[in-house]
Protein backbone atom coordinates (compact mmCIF):
# COMPACT_ATOMS: atom_id res chain seq x y z
CA UNK A 1 0.00 0.00 0.00
CA UNK A 2 1.33 3.62 -0.79
CA UNK A 3 2.05 5.79 1.99
CA UNK A 4 0.08 8.90 2.36
CA UNK A 5 1.97 12.12 0.80
CA UNK A 6 3.71 14.57 3.42
CA UNK A 7 1.14 17.22 2.01
CA UNK A 8 -1.82 14.64 2.62
CA UNK A 9 -0.56 13.87 6.52
CA UNK A 10 0.26 17.81 7.71
CA UNK A 11 -3.38 19.04 7.69
CA UNK A 12 -4.55 15.84 9.40
CA UNK A 13 -1.81 15.83 11.92
CA UNK A 14 -2.27 19.75 12.83
CA UNK A 15 -5.71 18.83 13.25
CA UNK A 16 -5.18 16.13 15.66
CA UNK A 17 -2.58 18.10 17.84
CA UNK A 18 -4.92 21.22 17.75
CA UNK A 19 -7.77 18.97 19.50
CA UNK A 20 -4.79 17.24 21.38
CA UNK A 21 -4.79 20.74 23.12
CA UNK A 22 -8.04 21.70 23.23
CA UNK A 23 -9.15 18.44 25.36
CA UNK A 24 -6.29 18.76 27.63
CA UNK A 25 -7.18 21.98 28.36
CA UNK A 26 -10.82 21.15 29.04
CA UNK A 27 -9.80 18.86 31.62
CA UNK A 28 -7.33 20.85 32.78
CA UNK A 29 -7.54 24.61 32.52
CA UNK A 30 -4.90 26.70 33.67
CA UNK A 31 -1.80 24.54 31.80
CA UNK A 32 0.80 26.73 30.60
CA UNK A 33 2.71 26.22 27.22
CA UNK A 34 5.30 24.37 28.71
CA UNK A 35 2.77 22.12 30.96
CA UNK A 36 0.81 21.48 27.93
CA UNK A 37 3.98 20.05 25.77
CA UNK A 38 4.78 17.85 29.02
CA UNK A 39 1.31 16.96 28.84
CA UNK A 40 0.93 16.16 25.20
CA UNK A 41 4.41 15.18 24.25
CA UNK A 42 4.39 17.64 21.65
CA UNK A 43 7.19 20.16 21.08
CA UNK A 44 7.36 23.22 22.91
CA UNK A 45 7.21 24.84 19.34
CA UNK A 46 4.43 22.92 17.88
CA UNK A 47 2.57 23.72 21.03
CA UNK A 48 3.73 27.60 20.81
CA UNK A 49 3.09 27.31 17.32
CA UNK A 50 -0.93 26.03 18.11
CA UNK A 51 -1.32 28.34 21.27
CA UNK A 52 -0.84 31.25 18.77
CA UNK A 53 -3.68 30.40 16.36
CA UNK A 54 -5.77 29.13 18.95
CA UNK A 55 -5.51 32.25 20.67
CA UNK A 56 -6.21 34.56 17.77
CA UNK A 57 -8.99 32.29 16.87
CA UNK A 58 -10.53 33.38 20.18
CA UNK A 59 -10.58 29.19 20.86
CA UNK A 60 -8.34 30.21 23.85
CA UNK A 61 -7.77 32.52 26.64
CA UNK A 62 -4.60 33.65 28.33
CA UNK A 63 -4.39 34.14 32.01
CA UNK A 64 -2.37 35.27 34.98
CA UNK A 65 1.31 33.91 35.39
CA UNK A 66 0.89 30.00 36.06
CA UNK A 67 1.47 29.69 40.28
CA UNK A 68 4.15 27.13 41.43
CA UNK A 69 5.80 26.81 38.41
CA UNK A 70 9.59 26.95 38.61
CA UNK A 71 11.82 29.12 36.97
CA UNK A 72 9.91 32.09 34.42
CA UNK A 73 6.34 31.29 35.08
CA UNK A 74 4.07 30.57 32.14
CA UNK A 75 0.90 31.99 31.77
CA UNK A 76 -2.30 30.44 32.11
CA UNK A 77 -4.22 29.06 29.59
CA UNK A 78 -8.02 28.39 29.46
CA UNK A 79 -11.15 28.19 26.55
CA UNK A 80 -11.85 30.81 25.26
CA UNK A 81 -15.50 32.43 26.44
CA UNK A 82 -15.77 36.01 24.83
CA UNK A 83 -15.83 35.23 20.66
CA UNK A 84 -17.93 31.84 20.45
CA UNK A 85 -21.32 30.62 20.90
CA UNK A 86 -23.16 27.11 21.26
CA UNK A 87 -26.97 26.25 21.40
CA UNK A 88 -28.78 23.41 23.30
CA UNK A 89 -32.33 22.15 23.34
CA UNK A 90 -34.15 19.48 24.91
CA UNK A 91 -37.57 18.68 23.40
CA UNK A 92 -39.74 17.63 26.65
CA UNK A 93 -42.93 15.43 26.97
CA UNK A 94 -44.79 18.98 28.08
CA UNK A 95 -42.52 21.57 26.69
CA UNK A 96 -38.74 22.19 25.42
CA UNK A 97 -36.08 24.48 26.31
CA UNK A 98 -32.79 25.60 25.01
CA UNK A 99 -29.39 27.40 26.55
CA UNK A 100 -26.47 29.12 24.62
CA UNK A 101 -23.37 28.44 26.04
CA UNK A 102 -19.90 28.92 26.02
CA UNK A 103 -16.55 26.84 25.19
CA UNK A 104 -16.53 25.87 28.63
CA UNK A 105 -19.77 25.59 28.88
CA UNK A 106 -21.14 28.35 30.99
CA UNK A 107 -25.03 29.44 30.18
CA UNK A 108 -24.84 32.56 28.98
CA UNK A 109 -28.93 32.29 27.97
CA UNK A 110 -31.88 30.30 28.73
CA UNK A 111 -35.32 30.08 26.82
CA UNK A 112 -38.34 27.35 27.46
CA UNK A 113 -41.78 26.97 26.44
CA UNK A 114 -44.13 24.92 28.33
CA UNK A 115 -46.37 24.28 26.21
CA UNK A 116 -46.70 20.33 26.05
CA UNK A 117 -45.12 18.84 22.85
CA UNK A 118 -47.63 17.53 20.02
CA UNK A 119 -46.62 16.79 16.92
CA UNK A 120 -42.73 16.19 15.07
CA UNK A 121 -43.20 19.67 12.68
CA UNK A 122 -44.16 21.38 15.53
CA UNK A 123 -41.37 20.16 17.82
CA UNK A 124 -38.74 21.17 15.46
CA UNK A 125 -40.54 24.81 14.91
CA UNK A 126 -40.52 25.63 18.53
CA UNK A 127 -36.99 24.66 18.81
CA UNK A 128 -36.15 26.75 16.02
CA UNK A 129 -37.88 29.79 17.41
CA UNK A 130 -36.30 29.18 21.01
CA UNK A 131 -32.85 29.07 19.61
CA UNK A 132 -33.53 32.53 17.58
CA UNK A 133 -34.69 33.98 21.23
CA UNK A 134 -31.02 32.98 22.04
CA UNK A 135 -29.39 34.76 19.44
CA UNK A 136 -31.32 37.67 20.16
CA UNK A 137 -30.45 38.10 23.53
CA UNK A 138 -27.31 40.57 24.52
CA UNK A 139 -25.24 37.59 25.95
CA UNK A 140 -24.75 35.93 22.81
CA UNK A 141 -24.83 39.41 20.30
CA UNK A 142 -21.67 39.20 18.11
CA UNK A 143 -20.37 35.76 18.85
CA UNK A 144 -19.49 33.09 16.35
CA UNK A 145 -22.74 30.41 16.04
CA UNK A 146 -20.57 26.63 16.09
CA UNK A 147 -23.71 24.73 16.18
CA UNK A 148 -26.91 23.09 17.52
CA UNK A 149 -27.40 19.89 19.57
CA UNK A 150 -30.80 18.64 20.28
CA UNK A 151 -32.10 16.16 23.01
CA UNK A 152 -35.06 14.20 22.47
CA UNK A 153 -37.25 12.03 24.61
CA UNK A 154 -36.48 8.59 22.77
CA UNK A 155 -33.51 6.80 21.04
CA UNK A 156 -32.37 8.34 18.14
CA UNK A 157 -30.89 6.30 15.05
CA UNK A 158 -27.21 5.31 14.72
CA UNK A 159 -26.47 8.02 11.90
CA UNK A 160 -28.29 11.07 14.18
CA UNK A 161 -31.06 11.98 11.79
CA UNK A 162 -34.11 9.99 13.19
CA UNK A 163 -36.12 9.70 16.42
CA UNK A 164 -36.94 5.70 16.08
CA UNK A 165 -39.57 6.10 18.48
CA UNK A 166 -40.74 8.44 21.55
CA UNK A 167 -43.45 6.40 23.61
CA UNK A 168 -44.27 9.38 25.45
CA UNK A 169 -45.22 11.30 22.71
CA UNK A 170 -46.76 8.91 20.08
CA UNK A 171 -43.44 9.50 17.83
CA UNK A 172 -42.03 6.58 15.76
CA UNK A 173 -39.30 6.99 13.19
CA UNK A 174 -39.59 10.39 12.96
CA UNK A 175 -36.94 12.45 10.32
CA UNK A 176 -36.52 15.12 13.17
CA UNK A 177 -33.12 16.25 11.37
CA UNK A 178 -34.53 17.34 8.15
CA UNK A 179 -37.13 18.85 9.93
CA UNK A 180 -34.91 20.99 11.85
CA UNK A 181 -33.20 21.99 8.52
CA UNK A 182 -36.36 22.56 6.85
CA UNK A 183 -37.66 24.89 9.45
CA UNK A 184 -38.18 28.69 7.91
CA UNK A 185 -36.20 30.21 11.01
CA UNK A 186 -33.35 28.06 11.08
CA UNK A 187 -30.55 31.03 11.82
CA UNK A 188 -28.51 31.70 9.37
CA UNK A 189 -25.51 32.11 10.85
CA UNK A 190 -25.50 28.37 11.70
CA UNK A 191 -23.02 26.53 9.58
CA UNK A 192 -23.88 24.11 7.38
CA UNK A 193 -24.39 20.34 9.07
CA UNK A 194 -23.78 21.97 12.31
CA UNK A 195 -27.10 19.88 13.86
CA UNK A 196 -26.48 16.86 16.39
CA UNK A 197 -29.03 14.83 17.78
CA UNK A 198 -29.07 12.38 20.23
CA UNK A 199 -31.46 10.70 23.36
CA UNK A 200 -31.64 13.06 26.28
CA UNK A 201 -30.41 10.67 28.53
CA UNK A 202 -27.56 10.22 26.36
CA UNK A 203 -26.93 14.12 26.18
CA UNK A 204 -27.28 14.72 29.56
CA UNK A 205 -24.78 11.82 30.19
CA UNK A 206 -22.03 13.07 27.81
CA UNK A 207 -22.42 16.63 29.62
CA UNK A 208 -21.78 15.18 32.81
CA UNK A 209 -18.36 13.33 31.42
CA UNK A 210 -17.21 16.03 29.14
CA UNK A 211 -17.77 19.38 31.15
CA UNK A 212 -16.88 18.71 34.46
CA UNK A 213 -12.86 19.80 34.77
CA UNK A 214 -10.01 16.92 35.43
CA UNK A 215 -10.14 13.06 34.75
CA UNK A 216 -14.26 11.85 34.14
CA UNK A 217 -14.86 8.64 35.23
CA UNK A 218 -14.08 5.65 33.68
CA UNK A 219 -18.08 4.82 33.13
CA UNK A 220 -20.26 6.90 34.28
CA UNK A 221 -24.46 5.86 34.02
CA UNK A 222 -26.82 9.14 34.23
CA UNK A 223 -30.39 7.84 34.80
CA UNK A 224 -33.32 10.37 33.38
CA UNK A 225 -36.22 10.50 35.81
CA UNK A 226 -39.19 11.92 34.31
CA UNK A 227 -42.21 10.96 31.82
CA UNK A 228 -40.16 8.15 31.49
CA UNK A 229 -37.04 6.57 32.69
CA UNK A 230 -34.24 6.46 30.51
CA UNK A 231 -30.32 5.99 30.88
CA UNK A 232 -27.31 7.24 29.12
CA UNK A 233 -23.65 5.77 29.46
CA UNK A 234 -20.62 6.94 28.78
CA UNK A 235 -16.76 5.69 28.65
CA UNK A 236 -13.33 7.10 28.78
CA UNK A 237 -11.29 6.22 26.31
CA UNK A 238 -9.02 9.34 25.50
CA UNK A 239 -12.33 11.53 25.30
CA UNK A 240 -15.95 10.79 26.95
CA UNK A 241 -18.00 8.40 23.97
CA UNK A 242 -21.46 7.53 24.87
CA UNK A 243 -22.18 3.94 25.12
CA UNK A 244 -24.71 3.26 22.08
CA UNK A 245 -25.45 -0.64 21.62
CA UNK A 246 -25.54 -1.99 18.23
CA UNK A 247 -28.77 -0.23 16.96
CA UNK A 248 -28.49 2.99 19.37
CA UNK A 249 -31.09 1.73 21.89
CA UNK A 250 -28.46 1.27 24.73
CA UNK A 251 -29.72 2.76 27.94
CA UNK A 252 -33.48 2.05 27.60
CA UNK A 253 -34.13 1.26 31.55
CA UNK A 254 -37.15 2.02 31.57
CA UNK A 255 -38.68 -0.79 29.88
CA UNK A 256 -36.30 -3.28 31.52
CA UNK A 257 -38.60 -5.93 33.53
CA UNK A 258 -38.35 -5.35 36.98
CA UNK A 259 -42.18 -7.03 38.08
CA UNK A 260 -42.61 -9.65 36.54
CA UNK A 261 -46.17 -10.21 36.45
CA UNK A 262 -47.00 -6.48 36.80
CA UNK A 263 -49.11 -3.91 35.49
CA UNK A 264 -48.63 -3.29 32.36
CA UNK A 265 -46.66 -1.01 30.00
CA UNK A 266 -47.69 0.89 27.17
CA UNK A 267 -44.73 -0.94 25.50
CA UNK A 268 -46.71 -4.01 26.10
CA UNK A 269 -44.85 -5.75 28.55
CA UNK A 270 -45.81 -6.16 32.42
CA UNK A 271 -44.00 -5.31 35.38
CA UNK A 272 -41.70 -2.67 33.48
CA UNK A 273 -39.64 -0.10 35.78
CA UNK A 274 -41.83 2.34 34.43
CA UNK A 275 -44.94 1.21 35.79
CA UNK A 276 -43.41 1.90 39.10
CA UNK A 277 -41.15 4.87 38.56
CA UNK A 278 -42.37 6.73 35.47
CA UNK A 279 -44.05 9.81 35.73
CA UNK A 280 -46.88 8.55 33.72
CA UNK A 281 -47.42 5.73 36.09
CA UNK A 282 -47.10 8.39 39.48
CA UNK A 283 -49.80 10.26 37.55
CA UNK A 284 -52.40 7.63 36.74
CA UNK A 285 -51.42 6.18 40.49
CA UNK A 286 -52.43 9.65 42.43
CA UNK A 287 -55.04 11.23 39.47
CA UNK A 288 -52.76 14.15 38.64
CA UNK A 289 -53.08 16.35 35.68
CA UNK A 290 -51.31 15.33 33.41
CA UNK A 291 -50.41 19.36 32.29
CA UNK A 292 -48.78 19.90 35.54
CA UNK A 293 -45.21 19.16 35.88
CA UNK A 294 -44.77 16.18 38.60
CA UNK A 295 -42.57 17.68 41.00
CA UNK A 296 -44.73 21.00 41.41
CA UNK A 297 -47.70 18.87 41.29
CA UNK A 298 -46.59 16.73 43.90
CA UNK A 299 -44.50 19.28 46.91
CA UNK A 300 -47.88 20.46 48.36
CA UNK A 301 -49.04 17.09 48.74
CA UNK A 302 -45.76 15.25 50.16
CA UNK A 303 -48.03 14.70 53.43
CA UNK A 304 -50.34 12.46 52.10
CA UNK A 305 -50.44 8.76 52.64
CA UNK A 306 -51.15 8.15 49.38
CA UNK A 307 -48.42 10.02 47.95
CA UNK A 308 -45.81 9.16 50.74
CA UNK A 309 -46.68 5.13 49.17
CA UNK A 310 -46.85 5.97 45.59
CA UNK A 311 -42.99 7.62 45.67
CA UNK A 312 -42.17 5.18 48.44
CA UNK A 313 -43.18 2.03 46.19
CA UNK A 314 -41.00 4.48 43.37
CA UNK A 315 -38.32 5.09 45.30
CA UNK A 316 -37.84 1.28 45.95
CA UNK A 317 -38.12 0.45 42.24
CA UNK A 318 -35.49 2.85 41.43
CA UNK A 319 -33.31 1.62 44.32
CA UNK A 320 -33.29 -1.67 42.83
CA UNK A 321 -32.48 -0.45 39.49
CA UNK A 322 -29.58 1.24 40.34
CA UNK A 323 -28.82 -1.90 42.42
CA UNK A 324 -28.79 -3.80 39.28
CA UNK A 325 -26.93 -0.85 37.28
CA UNK A 326 -23.98 -1.24 39.65
CA UNK A 327 -23.89 -4.70 39.53
CA UNK A 328 -24.52 -5.56 35.62
CA UNK A 329 -22.06 -2.51 34.36
CA UNK A 330 -19.83 -1.46 37.60
CA UNK A 331 -20.18 1.96 36.53
CA UNK A 332 -17.60 4.36 38.61
CA UNK A 333 -20.48 6.68 39.45
CA UNK A 334 -24.21 7.04 38.79
CA UNK A 335 -25.97 10.75 38.33
CA UNK A 336 -29.51 11.04 38.63
CA UNK A 337 -31.45 13.88 37.58
CA UNK A 338 -34.99 14.61 36.80
CA UNK A 339 -38.09 16.20 38.23
CA UNK A 340 -38.25 13.39 40.95
CA UNK A 341 -34.93 14.20 42.26
CA UNK A 342 -37.12 17.41 43.26
CA UNK A 343 -39.38 16.05 46.11
CA UNK A 344 -37.23 16.11 49.16
CA UNK A 345 -36.13 12.82 49.05
CA UNK A 346 -39.61 11.58 49.08
CA UNK A 347 -37.97 8.99 46.01
CA UNK A 348 -34.31 9.33 46.43
CA UNK A 349 -34.18 8.78 50.05
CA UNK A 350 -35.62 4.81 49.55
CA UNK A 351 -34.02 4.18 47.09
CA UNK A 352 -30.52 5.10 48.55
CA UNK A 353 -31.84 2.98 51.59
CA UNK A 354 -32.54 -0.01 48.85
CA UNK A 355 -29.11 0.36 46.99
CA UNK A 356 -26.96 0.57 50.22
CA UNK A 357 -29.04 -2.52 51.51
CA UNK A 358 -28.82 -4.96 48.57
CA UNK A 359 -25.17 -4.49 47.40
CA UNK A 360 -23.32 -8.13 46.77
CA UNK A 361 -20.07 -7.53 49.36
CA UNK A 362 -17.48 -8.18 47.03
CA UNK A 363 -18.34 -6.02 44.80
CA UNK A 364 -17.64 -2.88 47.38
CA UNK A 365 -17.47 -0.42 47.46
CA UNK A 366 -20.51 0.47 45.73
CA UNK A 367 -20.08 3.40 42.75
CA UNK A 368 -20.59 6.62 44.00
CA UNK A 369 -24.27 7.72 43.34
CA UNK A 370 -25.00 11.99 42.49
CA UNK A 371 -28.05 13.57 42.30
CA UNK A 372 -28.53 16.66 40.42
CA UNK A 373 -31.72 18.64 42.01
CA UNK A 374 -30.46 21.26 39.27
CA UNK A 375 -31.01 19.20 36.11
CA UNK A 376 -33.59 21.14 34.46
CA UNK A 377 -31.37 21.96 31.37
CA UNK A 378 -28.65 19.38 32.31
CA UNK A 379 -29.81 17.15 28.87
CA UNK A 380 -29.85 20.92 26.64
CA UNK A 381 -26.56 22.01 27.93
CA UNK A 382 -25.27 18.10 26.90
CA UNK A 383 -26.46 18.35 23.74
CA UNK A 384 -24.35 21.96 23.15
CA UNK A 385 -21.17 20.06 24.44
CA UNK A 386 -21.90 16.90 21.95
CA UNK A 387 -21.68 19.74 19.15
CA UNK A 388 -18.40 21.21 20.79
CA UNK A 389 -16.69 17.62 20.97
CA UNK A 390 -17.68 17.30 16.95
CA UNK A 391 -16.23 20.65 15.77
CA UNK A 392 -13.00 20.02 17.84
CA UNK A 393 -12.32 16.00 16.29
CA UNK A 394 -13.70 16.81 13.11
CA UNK A 395 -11.00 17.99 10.37
CA UNK A 396 -11.92 21.65 8.69
CA UNK A 397 -12.05 21.84 5.56
CA UNK A 398 -9.11 23.94 3.80
CA UNK A 399 -10.15 27.28 2.93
Amino acid sequence: MMAPTQGGDQPYLKHLNRAKVLHLLRTHPGLSRAELAAHSGLTKVTVGSLVTGLLDAGWLGEGGPRPGATGRPGRELHLGEARHVLLGAEVGVLGARAVATTLRGTVLARAETRTPTTTPHAAAHTVIRLCGQLLQDPATQGRELLGLGVALPGPVSPDGTRVLYAPNLGWDDVPFLDLLRAAPDLPATLPAGAITLDNEANAAAFGESFLRPGEPPQLLAYVSLGSGVGAGFTALSGTPHVLRGARGLAGEIGHAIIQPGGLYCHCGNRGCVETLLGGWAIRAALNLNVLDPLDEALAPRLREAAVQVTLGRAGEALGQLLVNLHQTLGPDEIVIGGALTRLDGAVLGPALDVYHARQWRPAAPPARVTVRQGSLYLPALGAAAQVLARVIDTPQEPA
